[in-house]
């Protein structure tokens, strides 16, 4: 049985089965549609909404700076309670559908993973039905390497319970950025201000926030394996997970750096791409650098998708090729017991020696 890479096996499912990438897109662009034209029309609406008087007309109308902002500022006044509470039912909304779109996209992309990864299992011989590997009884007992009794065919109300946790974890990272910020404010008081000092503090203080919320925010993605792999609840896919990363430190920190790399390049790619027409905004017409940095944009979100589908996929390839991820290195062939191998010696016959040499004396 020979070694095999969780990340090679990642991208070459996410490459050979294109339709894993596009139901990620399919679900996550669609959330994201609706949250755009929600945003979108929410503000329209509300600017709808706002009384404006001919006094405030004529300072709009003057393009002053001063008079029209004393006019867009006593045109909002007394408004900013509507404005929090539209975005506060908006965003339990969308949190509820994020949270249903992503669990039936969870379990249609895990389950597939699965169906692809059984089938090259199969055909790899990895698994043999008469010789049972011997830490398969210890995967068995904590979980992670074989398939439990438990019903698998309703694992929704599991994932929308870790999907509510996630959701519920960005609120906490926000109320964190917002007491980072608290923090931050008492180094520059009104009497004595040092927004260069405060920013210094703030920093760290928020790094750290965005950091918790990333590890958290990928642990909770990676339980939502076992819900749909396991049929486990959402506190049993959480210990699940933890038994993975624990057990297999080194594929899973394997996945998640090389992926984590591919996300950065991509990143920077596109900012570099994105930039070219943003350079060019005085020779070019502005729809037609509008159009370039959408169709850029687009193309990044499609290859984060692809990205992401590698990495599942490569976490799923850590539970479902245990033995092939501890199989030892292939060593060289051994010739049989009784037989030297021939040495290989070559002679320049071209070159003369002593005895060819004419003319060649010899003093004593």
């Amino acid at each position: 049985m020979s070694r095999i890479s969780p990340t090679a096996e990642g991208f070459r499912a996410a490459f050979h089965r294109p339709s894993l990438t596009l139901a990620e897109i399919t679900w996550r662009w669609a959330v994201g549609a609706t949250a755009s034209a929600l945003c979108l029309f929410g503000v329209i609406e509300y600017l709808r909404t706002l009384p404006v008087n001919n006094t405030e007309l004529l300072f709009l109308r003057t393009r002053q700076p001063v008079l029209v902002g004393q006019a867009i500022a006593h045109i909002l006044r007394g408004s900013l309670d509507r404005v929090v509470l539209a975005a506060m039912l908006g965003a339990i909304a969308l949190a509820c559908l994020w949270m249903i779109a992503a669990s039936l996209g969870r379990i249609a992309t895990v389950r597939a993973l699965l169906d692809y990864f059984a089938a090259r299992r199969d055909v790899a011989g990895n698994v043999s039905l008469a010789v049972v590997p011997a830490d398969a009884s210890k995967d068995h007992a904590n979980g992670i390497s074989a398939k439990t009794s438990v019903d698998t065919s309703r694992p929704f109300s599991s994932l929308l319970g870790i999907n509510f946790l996630r959701a519920a974890l960005v609120l906490a990272a926000i109320f964190g950025l917002e007491g980072a910020s608290i923090l931050a404010s008492f180094a520059s008081p009104a009497s004595n201000p040092q927004p260069g000092l405060a920013f210094f503090l703030f920093l760290p203080v928020a790094g750290l926030v965005c950091v918790f919320w990333c590890v958290l925010n990928w642990f909770l993605s990676l339980a939502a394996v076992f819900v749909v792999r396991n049929g486990e609840d959402t506190l049993g896919a959480l210990s699940a997970a933890a038994t993975l990363c624990r057990q297999r430190t080194g594929p899973i920190f394997a996945v998640s750096t090389w992926n984590a790399l591919a996300h950065f390049t991509a990143f920077i790619g596109a900012t570099i791409v994105v930039s070219l027409p943003l350079s060019l905004m005085a020779a070019l017409p502005g729809r037609v650098v509008l159009a370039c940095i959408l169709f850029v944009t687009l193309m990044y979100f499609v290859l984060v998708d692809w990205l992401y589908t590698a990495r599942l996929a490569g976490y799923v390839c850590i539970l479902e090729l245990p033995e092939a991820l501890l199989a030892p290195p292939p060593l060289p062939p051994v010739p049989p017991r009784g037989e030297i191998a021939p040495v290989q010696a070559t002679i320049d016959r071209e070159e003369p020696i002593l005895s060819d040499v004419p003319n060649l004396a010899v003093e004593t």
